[in-house]
């Protein structure tokens, strides 16, 4: 069975790079090695592999990977250090126009007055 890797590298800058391989080992002398010059981890050398998760199923791997790219850095930091309690809080929606942020008077189930 194939196994597929999400993994988020820590480059040198402080940025972050998430991308998903069916082999990690391979792709990561890839990016220690700078071997693709357009890569964005190739002038951000060296870089360090501070997070990885194994999936059997590549859509998995793929929908898990463009989560994270989506994500901002403290939510990267949360999942890389394992702070689960954290991560759930910054997914929280804090927008105005959030259902918590409407108190106990809206119920689209109530008829109208």
């Amino acid at each position: 069975m194939r196994s597929y890797f999400v993994y988020i590298l820590k480059c040198s800058d402080n940025t972050f790079y998430t991308g998903v391989t069916n082999d990690l080992n391979r792709r990561l002398e890839e990016h220690y090695k700078g071997m693709d010059p357009n890569c964005y981890t190739a002038k951000r050398r060296p870089v360090d592999l501070v997070f990885s998760q194994e999936f059997v199923e590549v859509k998995q791997a793929i929908s898990f990977e463009k989560k994270i790219k989506s994500w901002g850095s403290k939510k990267k930091m949360a999942l890389i250090n394992g702070n689960w309690d954290s991560l759930k809080k910054l997914a929280e929606c804090k927008n105005e126009t959030s259902h918590k942020n409407f108190g106990m008077g809206f119920d689209s189930a109530q008829p109208d007055k």
